[in-house]
């Protein structure tokens, strides 16, 4: 999933290598490797304060030399880029101050110094007119927050990049966003809206520096597999071309995707195993692996028994390729946890599904609101009366 890494973000391919740097199921010989990636990296940009930050990780070796060589180029460029800034402030005209002030911005964001990129970026903002040229600032500081994985930093940026199109703005930027918005809730666990926000954007792709139009539809699949019912499955991932082309390229998703909705469970779990490996190598999908992890399968358990009033242990533990001891202690606790509607009976080797009634549910949720309701009004007569 790294066809399109050339065109995305330097800083966001390096954040993947860090992540990976400190990984436990990476192995020491890769670490190596990625060690010199990271350092070159470092180098080529002279990012001064993130190398800082590593040393104090642990995650480089302290090189004093290097360290205060790279000092002195950022020092040396940051004068003058403030040479330039006093020039277009003295002589030249608003344009040419604010390229001069995004300069500086883009020359803090690329040295990693978060905290003078941002401010530096308020100051260009103020610089800025054209609501199209703001929303390419949030773009950076979203990018910065993606680096850090400072969520709060995200979640503002996107608030305000919606309050910006409020004012206009054209659409490529807005569907831009949708991806940028798609891989925060993703990010923070909130799979439905994350799987939404992709499907929407999948015809009108162009966010290449954030991520790779591989990775994008990975994402795309895992989301709406956990978040879309089988009907609209089948509508808006299983038969979109835009997902069939690339599904080939990206090892195990084509089987986990159609053996799931082809019911094919032995196939979807030898799938879903050789899967397990790029979930938590993930940046954005790892803090969330056992989460998905569950939730797959209950959707997986869910669809199986959606077709039998009563069906045995065995018949499901061979439909499945597993033993009728693992699928048993599976079910107990997806059942305990009010995940599955069926309860085993262990004696005869049999599950029997007990589907809640639609209708009834309501109809018992409508009565309690309601109960709800003539207690708040009954309380508000009470001080209206006083």
């Amino acid at each position: 999933m790294e066809g399109q890494e050339e065109k995305q973000e330097k800083s966001l391919v390096l954040s993947n290598k860090l992540f990976h740097l400190t990984h436990p199921d990476v192995s020491d010989i890769d670490k190596i490797r990625l060690r010199e990636e990271v350092l070159d990296a470092v180098k080529s940009d002279d990012m001064a304060p993130l190398y800082e930050s590593l040393v104090a990780d642990n995650v480089l070796e302290m090189d004093p030399k290097l360290f205060e060589s790279m000092r002195a180029k950022n020092a040396e460029e940051l004068k003058k880029i403030d040479e330039k800034v006093a020039d277009a402030e003295e002589n030249l005209g608003e344009s040419e101050v604010r390229e001069a002030h995004l300069a500086k911005s883009l020359f803090f964001i690329r040295i990693s110094d978060k905290e003078k990129a941002l401010e530096q970026l308020k100051v260009t903002e103020s610089k800025t007119v054209a609501v199209g040229q703001k929303m390419d600032l949030v773009f950076y500081t979203l990018q910065m927050g993606f680096f850090n994985m400072d969520f709060d930093l995200i979640s503002k940026s996107i608030d305000k990049a919606k309050n910006l199109f409020d004012e206009g703005g054209d659409w490529e930027r807005k569907n831009r966003l949708k991806v940028y918005e798609g891989l925060f809730c993703m990010s923070t666990r909130n799979f439905k809206k994350a799987a939404d926000l992709f499907l929407d954007s999948i015809s009108t792709f162009t966010t290449y520096e954030l991520l790779s139009y591989d990775t994008f539809i990975f994402y795309t699949v895992l989301t709406s597999i956990i978040s879309l019912d089988r009907v609209s499955l089948k509508q808006k991932v299983v038969d979109a071309p835009e997902i069939l082309t690339v599904l080939g390229k990206i090892p195990h998703l084509s089987e986990f995707m159609n053996s799931l909705y082809d019911c094919q469970y032995k196939s979807f779990f030898i799938a879903f195993a050789g899967l397990t490996e790029q979930i938590k190598l993930d940046r954005y999908l790892h803090p969330h692996f056992r989460y998905y992890m569950r939730e797959v399968r209950t959707v997986v358990y869910s669809q199986f028994l959606e077709s039998y009033k009563s069906v045995t242990m065995e018949a499901m533990s061979t439909a499945f390729g597993v033993t009728v001891e693992f699928i048993d202690l599976e079910l107990s606790r997806f059942i305990a946890a009010g995940k599955l509607h069926c309860k085993i009976d262990k004696v005869a080797g049999v599950l029997e599904t007990n589907r809640p009634d639609a209708k009834n549910a309501l109809y018992q949720a409508t009565i309690k609101q309601g109960d709800f309701l003539l207690n708040r009004i009954q309380k508000l007569s009470r001080v209206i009366d006083l």
